[in-house]
């Protein structure tokens, strides 16, 4: 059976986060302390202890989340030899699916996300964003509640496309609010604001986008060893040149996620298997929704990652 590999994204992050991977497993720990001497601090504390504000902060929550991720692959991966017909990961998590694929060295992949953080972090402090989750309505007509909410005085889009019935919305205050508003009058079953820095996905992180360009060109991407899905194309990607041209773009593009796993069951085939590698179930969930198939797993804690390697 073949399996794509799916990775969160920033919202994933929980205290004590990896902890019993590094207890239980060895190769789980060199990964974490491997990006603890990467970034020159202990991440690994903050992701075991917090405080959570710590830990939500941007530039925290996003080399942590690749952290896991990989500390999750190191110990299961021997195990999908073979098998891994594509990844993909949801917006942050792109990252931790590039660097499973073997494209992104563990070491420049924590120092290249923590600098992301950053940026998305400065672009939220220069021009203050929110972000809200819109449940009940389709893509199509969220879109078009943002095209009327947008105007001179801010902007919203649609940034995350979750699910048929789920789009996370993503702007300047104002015209999120405005949004809102229309979305409710059009039927949504909820708006739910979201506890987030910034406008991520949306214009307003063109000034980190442009900065953050520059930190990709001096990295070095080789290519994966299997396709890696791009949240802002939805197509698979093996050429290094347009791995890094679609990074850059993500920052500003919408995670287009119902086309990407079903890009990643088509590459699959009959039989795919969706395991997703790091904390939370929320994308694994997601694929049974988008694909209508339950074979969909979570490994992120010590407990899930031991039960799949004996039933390997």
């Amino acid at each position: 059976m073949s399996v794509a590999l799916l990775c969160p994204g920033q919202g994933a992050q929980r205290v004590g986060m990896a902890k019993d991977l590094a207890e239980m497993f060895p190769e789980a720990r060199a990964v974490l302390e491997a990006v603890d001497e990467a970034l020159g601090f202990a991440l690994s504390a903050v992701m075991w202890n917090g405080p959570e504000e710590l830990l939500t902060r941007t530039d925290h929550a996003q080399p942590a989340l690749l952290a896991h991720s990989a500390a999750v692959w190191a110990v299961a991966g021997p195990s999908l030899a073979g098998r891994v017909a594509a990844a993909a990961g949801h917006s942050l998590g792109e990252y931790s699916a590039y660097a499973a694929a073997g494209a992104l060295g563990l070491a420049q992949a924590a120092r290249l996300v923590r600098r992301r953080g950053e940026l998305m972090r400065d672009a939220g402090t220069a021009r203050p964003g929110t972000m809200a989750a819109v449940m009940g309505l389709e893509a199509d007509r969220v879109s078009e509640a943002c095209r009327q909410a947008s105007g001179p005085d801010g902007v919203v889009v649609a940034a995350n496309l979750n699910a048929p019935d789920q789009t996370v919305i993503s702007g300047d205050p104002g015209a999120v609010a405005r949004a809102g508003e229309l979305l409710k009058a059009a039927g949504a079953k909820r708006v739910l604001p979201l506890k987030v820095s910034g406008a991520f996905h949306s214009p307003l992180m063109a000034a980190a986008a442009e900065r953050f360009q520059e930190a990709l060109e001096q990295v070095e991407l080789a290519r994966p060893a299997f396709p890696v899905v791009a949240n802002a194309s939805a197509e698979p990607v093996r050429d290094p040149a347009t791995a890094r041209r679609l990074l850059a773009a993500q920052l500003t593009s919408p995670v287009r996620w119902v086309e990407s796993v079903r890009t990643l069951a088509s590459l699959g085939g009959e039989g795919m298997e969706f395991i997703e590698i790091g904390p939370g179930t929320v994308l694994s969930g997601l694929a049974r929704r988008v694909t209508g198939t339950g074979r969909a797993l979570s490994l992120g804690t010590a407990a899930e990652v031991a039960a799949f390697l004996e039933a390997a």
